[in-house]
């Protein structure tokens, strides 16, 4: 998800940043590595001539080689060989990093790496930008062609190649699709070589991009590569409460989130003893109610009563060691401890030139005070400022109400009340 003011001129650098080749806010593209080795003196591609290429904003990334004479770094766009004519692409990782990039995907350096053809041209960029306008039209006519077959698939994505010559389609299905029909109804339409994808939910809410509920940019589409299986009893552990709508993300699969803590957690439940879940006392049996994991605190309540009993950790394993033993411990042990309170005088260092409330109200009052005597002093006979010895501008309302009965013009269409027709008729 780039820049809303970011776009590229011909030569591929942005045009709204002006950072010359690398988005600063890290947003122009997916998945990126940071190069800590860039800043380093004497340091180049070390003699390495394989590098990272990136397609589609880096949803798709690849390894290719450079041909011999072409100097080429990270940043510039190139046109590479593809399966099937050539693409294009961004070098988004150059130099000694690109070895551990491909050590850890397990990626060999043999020969089935693709080479690098040249740096992109005008010639080039415009056959890209005309493949790329096709792609959404692509995609909303390859989704009424898939429902028109009655096939159980989602359609997430559509990538088409930047010579133009090949179309990918990612999507997302239950179980196995039957899309030989498909295909060929496909080629037939976009007049393309036609690749199918399937891919997983998580990976499709990566592709697609978006906001989490935390209001950062989703993590399997800036950094996250390897998606692991996330279950219930990791909100369990953590003490959330198990809400299917508020655990889920946008893939409709638990938040990955869910396992960056569960370690920490899984450390300190250690501490804890298990099944601590009644303790038994004089005054009877009390029932866990929750548990604060960091503060190693236990709260227990008695059945029939709201008042919660804070206990450590220690003290609990006390108590189930005299249960043990067939001891009951006496209720003071089981207390209740006081929440600290708030401090009554706080200390905002100097305040000579902050208005409080009060003064704020006391100015208030004062200007309604203000506007009560000009009120009076217009209304009371015989003042200057005010209408004194005038007459009123509208007549009583007795009297208006006598003329208005008098008026046969007023008293039509009244259902013949007050109607005083004059006396010539």
């Amino acid at each position: 998800m780039g820049c809303e003011s970011c776009g590229t001129t011909i030569d591929g650098k942005p045009a709204g940043c002006k950072s010359n080749g690398s988005c600063t806010t890290g947003g122009c593209n997916k998945l990126n590595t940071f190069d800590w080795l860039a800043d380093l003196p004497m340091y180049g591609d070390g003699g390495f001539d394989v590098v990272e290429v990136s397609f589609n904003h880096g949803s798709r990334k690849e390894f290719f080689r450079k041909r011999e004479g072409i100097v080429v770094d990270t940043g510039d766009w190139v046109v590479v060989d593809a399966q099937f004519g050539h693409d294009l692409g961004e070098i988004t990782l150059s130099g000694e990093l690109v070895k551990l990039q491909m050590r850890k995907k397990k990626v060999k350096d043999n020969d089935r790496i693709r080479k690098i053809q040249r740096r992109a041209n005008e010639r080039d960029w415009e056959r890209f930008e005309k493949a790329k306008e096709k792609e959404k039209e692509i995609l909303i006519r390859s989704r009424a062609m898939a429902r028109q077959l009655g096939l159980d698939m989602k359609i997430g994505q559509v990538e088409v190649q930047g010579d133009g010559k090949k179309v990918t389609f990612y999507y997302t299905a239950d179980g196995r699709v039957d899309f030989r029909q498909l295909i060929k109804e496909y080629a037939h339409e976009f007049k393309m070589k036609i690749e199918m994808r399937q891919i997983g939910a998580r990976q499709e809410a990566g592709k697609i991009g978006g906001l989490g509920s935390c209001g950062r940019e989703l993590c399997c589409s800036t950094w996250l590569t390897e998606f692991k299986s996330v279950s219930t009893s990791a909100a369990r552990y953590q003490n959330l409460a198990i809400n299917q709508a508020k655990l889920s993300g946008q893939c409709g699969r638990l938040k990955c989130c869910l396992n960056y803590e569960l370690d920490t957690y899984m450390d300190a439940l250690e501490e804890f003893p298990k099944k601590a879940d009644v303790l038994k006392t004089q005054e009877g049996e009390a029932y866990l109610q929750k548990t604060d994991i960091f503060k190693r605190l236990m709260y227990y309540s008695y059945p029939g009563k709201m008042k919660y009993y804070k206990l450590t950790v220690d003290e609990v394993k006390d108590v189930l060691a005299q249960n043990a033993k067939g001891e009951k411990p006496e209720n003071l042990i089981l207390r209740e401890e006081p929440e600290p309170a708030l401090e009554k005088s706080l200390d905002f260092g100097n305040t000579d030139e902050v208005i409080s409330l009060e003064q704020l109200e006391k100015r208030e009052k004062q200007k309604r005070r203000q506007r009560r005597k000009k009120r009076k002093s217009k209304n009371t006979p015989g003042n200057k400022s005010g209408n004194a010895g005038s007459q009123p501008n509208h007549p009583p309302k007795n009297e208006g109400n006598k003329k208005r009965r008098k008026n046969p013009r007023r008293n039509k269409g009244r259902g013949g009340r007050n109607q005083n027709p004059p006396k010539g008729d």
